[in-house]
């Protein structure tokens, strides 16, 4: 026997790996793999799958020149799965186990457990302690809570970490959220401070042609490219957003603008959520901008929420509810995905402008993604299943562990108020607060029943009128449902009209006559 065989999948690009630290390098192997299943299980953004196939290429490299063996197939291989990598390589060497890190999604974690009977070798699945609260602390911390709330556990995990204490053991700034400060509407006053922008080597350039070879037809324009694929641009870029981006931050994180794609936004996201740089790290150098005078509180206290919060909030839910949580739909929503999703054919200014966006970088910010696509499909009525497969397959941040409980809980509120207490339902009157898309829309967001009127406002009165029975007596949605029923009779007809009329335009297909343009 040669020594164990250590496999590292694509969002596990870090050094410090808890199943690289349990291996040598004098006599254990790696293995990595580009593989059609991965690839493919759904249509993934061109420019994810170059994002994944690049960092790892460059991270192999990085894992020889630090003595380690690697076997590196590559989607020129025509390997169908992980397995096959791990057994052509185990194989080969003759290993006498698999040892790897807790990967990110069930569906992979199901499949690497079954390996030692399909293999016929032991598998050592370590914890992997990038992240700050693992699963069986998670587990601790929702047991026995009616319900589980992301503030509470944020706040104990600035206990856990001293992330922004003081040394009285109290939330700098005297609280612990500062949420309410960063909700300013972008006016222009301010530089933009858009993220660093990389040239791609040769390594991603022979990938950018793989990428164009197999997957021609996948969504997204895969150049250009411009994200970091190595952890010294990742670093780069790291430092360049706490240089440039954080002191802004705060104020306009809630904001959208057809002048920028970014504003303030870190797009740190990829590289976090891939492993070439850890929560860790980026928390601590925001905290330390903020000790050194260069960010506000609220910006940086905004930024580690993010993290620290919501990012280990939502995989600590994750593992706590699959595989049962991938068929919840309680709202019962069964529409199907409007086609524009994925061609931005629509006269919705801000839907037009999320969906250029997305297909362009692979990215954007929370905003456009909870309160346009997002509010969108809730309002709608979209299936909760194919809204899922479409944010995981078009963002390059998107790892079903982070991407699910944002989208069937947060999104569509589907999980019946278990991840967050109320659907983040809105009209067109948030779109016009928190950005300049309506100015140049050919929709009245001032209006509701006519037919020029914004789409959401008539939408988000179907929704609310749909699910009466569900929310009129929840205490964050009371005021709605006086406001509604205090509404003239006729006008609420004429909105509800108004309503159908555009879900059935919905309902048809590309392609087939249409008497009224897309919306």
């Amino acid at each position: 026997m040669s020594g164990k065989l250590v496999l590292i999948l694509g969002d596990q690009l870090t050094d410090t790996l808890s199943c690289l630290a349990a291996a040598d390098p004098k006599r254990d192997k790696v293995v990595m793999a580009e593989v059609l299943a991965e690839a493919t299980y759904v249509r993934h953004h061109k420019k994810k799958i170059i994002l994944i196939f690049s960092a790892m290429r460059h991270f192999a490299d990085t894992l020889r020149s630090k003595g380690w063996h690697v076997d590196y197939f590559t989607i020129n291989d025509g390997l169908p799965d992980i397995a096959a990598a791990v057994a052509r390589s185990a194989a080969q060497h003759d290993s006498e186990r698999i040892v790897t890190t807790e990967c990110g999604e069930w569906r992979l974690d199901q499949d690497i457990r079954s390996w030692p009977e399909q293999l016929k070798l032991p598998v050592d699945i370590l914890t992997d302690d990038r992240f700050l609260c693992d699963k069986a602390q998670f587990a601790d911390w929702a047991s026995g809570r009616k319900q589980l709330r992301m503030e509470y556990f944020y706040r104990d995990m600035r206990r856990q970490t001293g992330l922004l204490m003081t040394p009285d053991g109290k939330p700098e700034g005297g609280q612990w959220n500062f949420d309410a400060e960063n909700r300013k509407r972008f006016d222009g006053s301010r530089p933009l401070a858009r993220p660093m922008q990389f040239t791609p080597d040769a390594i991603t350039d022979a990938v950018i042609a793989d990428v164009e070879t197999h997957f021609p037809d996948h969504f997204g324009d895969s150049t250009p490219f411009w994200l970091p694929v190595t952890r010294k641009q990742a670093r780069q870029a790291l430092t360049h957003f706490m240089d440039k981006g954080l002191p802004a931050f705060g104020d306009y994180q809630d904001a959208m603008t057809s002048a920028d794609d970014f504003l303030f936004h870190s797009v740190l996201s990829p590289a976090i959520n891939c492993g070439l740089l850890t929560p860790s790290e980026v928390c601590h150098a925001a905290a330390e901008r903020y000790y050194s005078g260069h960010a506000p509180l609220n910006a940086v206290e905004g930024f580690i929420r993010q993290i620290i919060g919501w990012r280990e909030y939502v995989r600590g839910i994750y593992w706590l509810t699959m595989p049962g949580y991938l068929d919840e739909n309680r709202l019962e929503s069964h529409a199907p995905l409007p086609w524009f999703y994925w061609d931005g054919n629509t006269r919705m200014r801000c839907v037009s402008e999320a969906v250029r966006a997305t297909r362009e970088h692979a990215y954007a910010h929370h905003i456009q993604r909870l309160m346009v696509t997002g509010n969108l499909a809730l309002l709608l009525g979209v299936d909760v299943k194919a809204i899922h497969e479409w944010y995981l397959a078009v963002y390059a941040d998107a790892y079903e562990w982070v991407e699910l409980p944002n989208t069937l809980g947060m999104v569509m509120h589907a999980d019946g108020g278990y991840l967050g207490s109320k659907p983040y339902a809105a009209s067109g009157k948030y779109i016009q607060r928190m950005s300049d898309y309506c100015a140049d829309c050919p929709y009245s967001v001032s209006t509701a029943e006519q037919d020029n009127s914004c789409p959401f406002n008539s939408l988000y009165w179907h929704f609310i009128q749909r699910h009466e029975k569900r929310f009129a007596n929840h205490p964050r949605m009371a005021m709605i449902y006086r406001s509604w029923e205090k509404m003239d009779g006729k006008k609420r007809d004429a909105i509800l009209r108004r309503a159908e009329k555009l879900l059935t335009r919905l309902k048809r297909k590309p392609g087939e006559a249409e008497l009224e343009p897309p919306l």
